[in-house]
């Protein structure tokens, strides 16, 4: 039997699927007198090779055991007849050779064969022994070798008996058979019958073989031509198909089939090319939605930053180099588009960028690169030509664009932007860096004052480094414990006793200079420190120091006074300021009511009703609640009314001008007055005087604080300035009342 592999076997093996496959789609001979024959050839040997599958074989054998089976049973069946054949040919045989050697005696009771006919039958037939009986089944004469069979009664007499070697073979002749009135019994030589039979089934087993053989090929022939060939021929079709899904190599039938299969083959064929342009389809459209998801901005339509910044460098690298044309990069911010978004919603913002971008398409140069770079940022790239190498015309372009207010919903919004210039090869000859220039200038132009340009110069870069220089070295002196706090004393103005004091924090930076530091300003560190998101552990380092130093303050027998830290912002929006202030608290072991926490009005404003519940949740701890610089923000009745708010602290501008500015000391008497009619305590920081301090007692405001008195001191001074004060406030007390 020839080795195989089943269908597994070739699906594994490439070099079969390709010997299969090539075999199938052969291709017509080129000779057109030759086409036919070989065609006929191959429908006759082509199924040979079909012999490579597990499902030829199972098909194959199965019908050969059929076969064999059906032509064996029948086999069966005729063995039997064959063999008593034979026999009744012996019977018939001695039977003749019985006949002719009778005598034509009517005596019955004398034997009707002679000795030397006797003789004769002996040596020259199969007959080995005869007995003669007469009618009456009696005796008459024995020859040759004894026999076993009797005549019985003609309802049971036997025709014949075999032996049990099957060696001899016994029959009884009647009267009628041998037309004399004898029963004569014959005893025959049958050793040859049982050859003859096995001969007989070895030559019926060898034609059924043979017979078996050729009907399971003439059947596997015709099932293969028109069968396991078209199936194999689909099976290498779905193969590829799986193989290469969007390029399939379909293979077509040498001779289209109309039947069943191959109506199956040509529908199978056809779902592979459909499925195969369904594919190439979705694979386009997917690639394209890729490409505009990856380039371009969901919302605007217009190119994002990553499309932008490869559409400089592509320009740079291939166009600009070769001419000498000036490449000019805009960084466009929209002022305040935060707060429309938060007070309007997201609605209102997304649509007002749709409408800033179509405006920017329409105002610009149809050359002009437009990109939507972040949420309310757009960068605009554009050629300038050495007769017009100015890029202040865009900017003019960009500033009219905006110039109408935009109508979203029956709301009028009035937009204002900032911008950011800088050009190629100027300010840089790579995409990155001329970008992060625009920026660069994009932050000058937001950091004086909005609604204005910039142009980029090295001075803004050195700014920039000389702040991310300021941010490393304020997380070096985080982590090296160089920030301390200074308090500054608060005090009732009509009593004169000190009822708080205000943590400032303070930042000594050691150098290599005689002092061996100086102090940096909180106006330049705490910008950055809030920019950067460090006034976070900043501001819970202050905390827990005045909480700390304030409990230790107690512990040395100061009366208990309150200690005022503020907060910016950033700390009080982006971390859980209740959480901190409590573990705080619970750490320290300071009563809640020694501890105020100051804000600034523009914390309020950020996200007004998060600020609410921050707030009530501090104030139910029992912590006060100031705002701090009041007046110099957006100060607005309703929120005062709505927050738990204890104290309002003047700014100390409106102070020191009070007795120069009529302006300022009208707002600081109008503070007081508020302060008073919502039932707040007002406190003045900023008193440098006692013309200021005698102001402030003449509109009744309740406390103080300012040089005055003391500037601010670390720890341990102002440890030493209390008990001092006390004891002077004590001691000029005791005296005004021996007075």
């Amino acid at each position: 039997m020839p080795s195989f592999k089943g269908i597994g076997g070739i699906l594994n093996s490439p070099d079969q699927h390709n010997m299969v496959t090539s075999k199938i789609d052969d291709s017509p001979e080129k000779n057109p007198k030759t086409a036919p024959a070989r065609n006929w050839l191959n429908m006759v040997y082509s199924p040979s090779r079909l012999w490579e599958n597990r499902v030829s074989w199972r098909i194959t054998i199965t019908v050969f055991i059929t076969i064999l089976l059906v032509q064996t049973s029948v086999l069966l069946f005729t063995v039997n007849p064959y063999e008593k054949e034979q026999l009744e040919g012996l019977r018939e045989i001695a039977r003749t050779a019985l006949v002719s050697s009778l005598n034509d005696t009517k005596e019955q009771m004398i034997s009707p064969l002679s000795k030397q006919s006797v003789k004769k039958l002996l040596a020259n037939t199969l007959i080995e022994g005869i007995t003669v009986y007469g009618l009456d089944r009696s005796a008459i004469q024995n020859y040759g070798a004894p026999i076993l069979l009797q005549p019985k009664t003609s309802s049971s007499m036997l025709s014949g008996y075999r032996s049990v070697d099957n060696l001899h073979y016994e029959v009884l002749l009647s009267p009628g058979e041998i037309g004399r009135p004898y029963n004569i019994i014959v005893k025959l030589n049958a050793s040859s019958v049982e050859p003859r039979v096995v001969s007989y089934i070895h030559q019926s087993l060898l034609i059924l073989l043979l017979l078996s053989g050729f009907v399971t090929s003439v059947l596997m022939l015709v099932l293969s031509l028109w069968l396991l060939e078209p199936m194999i021929l689909l099976r290498n079709n779905l193969l590829n198909a799986a193989r290469n899904p969007e390029k399939p190599n379909i293979k077509r039938p040498k001779k289209e089939m109309c039947d069943e299969i191959g109506m199956a083959i040509h529908i199978a064929n056809d779902m592979i090319r459909q499925n195969a342009s369904n594919l190439k389809r979705l694979r386009i459209q997917t690639e394209n939605k890729i490409h505009k998801l990856a380039y371009f901005d969901v919302l605007t339509g217009l190119p994002n930053r990553t499309y932008f910044l490869e559409k400089l460098e592509d320009n740079i690298k291939h166009k600009l180099l070769e001419k000498d044309d000036v490449l000019a990069v805009l960084s466009v911010d929209l002022d305040h588009f935060k707060d429309i978004n938060d007070t309007m919603g997201h609605e209102i913002g997304d649509k007002l960028l749709e409408a800033i971008g179509k405006r920017l398409v329409k105002a610009l140069p149809k050359n002009a690169v437009i990109a939507r770079a972040s949420a309310d940022e757009f960068m605009i790239m554009a050629h300038l030509k050495p007769d017009q190498p100015d890029s202040s015309v865009l900017v003019e372009k960009v500033f009219a664009s905006m110039t109408e207010p935009v109508n979203i919903l029956h709301e009028n919004f009035q937009i204002r932007v900032s911008i950011g210039v800088s050009h190629y090869p100027n300010d840089g000859v790579n995409a990155h860096t001329i970008l992060k220039n625009a920026d660069i200038a994009l932050n000058r132009a937001k950091a004086e004052g909005r609604d204005t340009v910039r142009y980029y110069s090295q001075d803004f870069d050195r700014a920039v480094q000389q702040r991310f220089q300021m941010l490393r070295d304020l997380r070096n002196a985080l982590d090296q414990k160089q920030l301390h706090l200074h308090y500054q004393p608060q005090f009732n103005l009509k009593t004169g006793q000190l009822i708080g004091a205000e943590a400032l924090l303070r930042w000594w930076r050691p150098d290599s200079s005689k002092e061996g530091g100086a102090f940096i300003s909180p106006v330049e560190f705490i910008p950055v420190a809030e920019q950067s998101g460090l006034i976070v552990p900043i501001g819970e380092y202050v905390l827990k120091t005045a909480c700390e130093t304030n409990k230790m303050w107690q512990k040395k027998g100061i009366p208990p006074f309150r200690i005022a830290v503020n907060l910016s912002g950033v700390q009080f929006h982006r971390g859980d300021i209740t959480s901190l202030v409590a573990n705080i608290l619970k750490e320290t072991k300071l009563e809640p009511r020694w501890l105020e926490i100051e804000v600034t009005e523009s914390v309020f404003m950020e996200n007004m009703q998060t600020t609410i519940d921050i707030l009530h949740q501090l104030h139910q701890q029992g912590v006060e609640i100031a705002v701090d610089d009041f007046g110099t923000g957006y100060s607005s009745l309703s929120y005062l009314r709505q927050f738990p708010i204890d104290r309002l602290k003047i700014d100390q501008s409106f102070i020191r001008n009070s007795l120069m500015n009529i302006d300022d000391r009208m707002i600081t008497k109008a503070i007081i007055t508020l302060g008073h009619s919502l039932g707040l305590k007002v406190i003045a920081e900023g008193v440098e005087t006692i013309d200021h301090e005698n102001f402030l007692r003449e509109e009744d405001c309740d406390e103080v604080q300012g040089f005055k008195y003391t500037k601010p001191i670390p720890a341990d001074k102002f440890l030493t300035f209390v008990i001092d004060y006390n004891r002077n406030l004590a001691k000029n007390n005791k005296m005004s009342m021996v007075e």
